[in-house]
């Protein structure tokens, strides 16, 4: 897909999240990888109202080559970049339900998400929980990197889910898909729950590796 293509992509994509409650106001976020840089939806902008000329282009490194400033959390998408070299696109929501997760304690928080169905392991896998850092702090950058090379996806502490993919849409379903597990987690609340066994959890994976 050309820059100019993948750019309507992601306003179409944005304003699919917006309209159907996955963002909300001037929340969230949306990148993707082009052969000079990633383009980054710009700071302050709601998804639901993106112009594709308008989407900033920064450098692997930070540098804005182009367009609106980006998202202050450009560089938190840079860091997920720099640990998973399959990654082409980071979707970052602050959608209800996931958010709800990201602010309980939890016993583990290496993995704040039980084993519902086949395909939250698919898609999302474990999800560990980075702590809390204020939104525009660089500190979340280095959280980030420490555990993206293991995880597609991580869930930021009293903030919310940033989910990678191989493409837009890639990313985009698997961060819906975070977000009806969190709700289903929060549905069930303390009733017994069967969890997919380590064993179905490892066929899943060995037949539909990452």
């Amino acid at each position: 897909m050309n820059e100019h293509a993948l750019r309507e992509v992601m306003v179409e994509r944005g304003k699919s999240l917006y309209d159907r409650g996955y963002a909300h106001g001037s929340s969230g976020n949306l990148s993707a990888r082009v052969d000079d840089g990633i383009l980054v939806t710009p700071t302050g902008r709601s998804l639901g109202r993106l112009d594709p000329a308008r989407i900033a282009k920064v450098a692997p490194d930070g540098v804005h080559l182009s367009g609106d400033p980006p998202s202050k959390e450009a560089f938190m998408h840079l860091a997920m970049y720099a640990r998973r070299p399959g990654a082409n696109a980071i979707v970052h929501l602050h959608c209800t339900c996931a958010v709800a997760i990201s602010c309980l304690v939890h016993a583990d928080p290496a993995n704040v998400l039980p084993p519902l169905t086949a395909y939250q392991v698919m898609r999302v896998g474990t999800l560990p929980l980075v702590p809390y850092y204020r939104p525009g702090d660089r500190a979340l950058a280095e959280a980030v990197r420490r555990v993206a090379a293991e995880h597609r996806a991580v869930l930021l502490a009293n903030h919310g889910p940033v989910v990678s993919g191989r493409s837009i849409d890639d990313a985009v379903d698997s961060a819906e898909e975070l977000e009806q597990t969190a709700k289903l987690a929060l549905m069930l609340g303390d009733r017994p729950v069967s969890l997919l066994t380590p064993g179905q959890i490892a066929d899943i994976d060995a037949a539909f590796p990452d």
